[in-house]
């Protein structure tokens, strides 16, 4: 049977899960082909009985892992004479840092601003549910937490300062070549391009010139979802 990773998509067959994004780089970076399944927000518990309710969730030959870390770490086990994701327990624990960054620092600033855009782009029999849950985290209405979305730019361009002073001086985070950190970062603003209609960047920006090197990588895997431009 074909190697399938459970995706996460909308309208229009946009992927837009960070987590299914890394995962999809890390398949490739193992050399190991495999079919993205779209799934909507809605039809994920229908899957394995319920097992999971997030994707991505990967089906190697019934062999099934869910959880992006999960799965790179059943690569790096299972395929152990392919190209490894980490080296070792200092570069797994650099990715658990970048990580813990990103998705502490820019994703608090990004979901208010993204919300709407996700929700309209949603498949119609997932609005409702993303629209309630969405709004029981945020404590407001998709609509209050997108308002005046223009004048918090400056802050989520601060907050990638880290990834832009790295990349100023090398092509990838990992360095001369692409790894995890890398997919695990790219895959946020994969998620960004994917539904925003406000870019957040600007075209100049040495981070968009690293974005646009990832998804170039592997016979252009980070170009087979259709995005909106991330920078003006």
């Amino acid at each position: 049977m074909p190697r399938i990773l459970h995706d996460l998509a909308c309208l229009d067959d946009r992927r837009l899960s960070p987590y299914c994004w890394r995962s999809k780089w890390a398949l490739a970076h193992k050399g190991l082909e495999f079919e993205a399944r779209p799934q909507g927000f809605t039809a994920i518990p229908r899957l394995y009985d319920g097992a999971h309710r997030t994707v991505p969730i990967l089906d190697d030959d019934g062999h099934v892992v869910a959880d992006s870390w999960a799965i790179a770490d059943y690569l790096d086990a299972r395929y152990p004479e392919s190209p490894r994701l980490f080296e070792g327990p200092a570069e797994r624990a650099l990715c658990r840092f970048t990580e813990a960054w990103l998705f502490g620092t820019l994703v608090p600033l990004l979901m208010p601003m993204l919300a709407l855009d996700i929700h309209d782009h949603a498949r119609p029999e997932d609005r409702a549910y993303f629209r309630e849950s969405r709004e029981q985290r945020l404590g407001r209405s998709l609509e209050a937490a997108a308002a005046g979305r223009e004048d918090r730019l400056a802050d989520v361009r601060a907050a990638l300062n880290p990834l832009r002073l790295t990349v100023q001086g090398q092509p990838y985070l990992t360095g001369e070549r692409a790894g995890y950190a890398d997919y695990i970062a790219a895959g946020l603003l994969q998620w960004v391009a994917s539904v925003t209609t406000l870019p957040l960047l600007e075209r100049d920006d040495p981070v968009v010139a690293w974005l646009e090197r990832v998804r170039d990588l592997h016979g252009g895997l980070g170009r087979t979802s259709p995005m909106y431009a991330i920078a003006a």
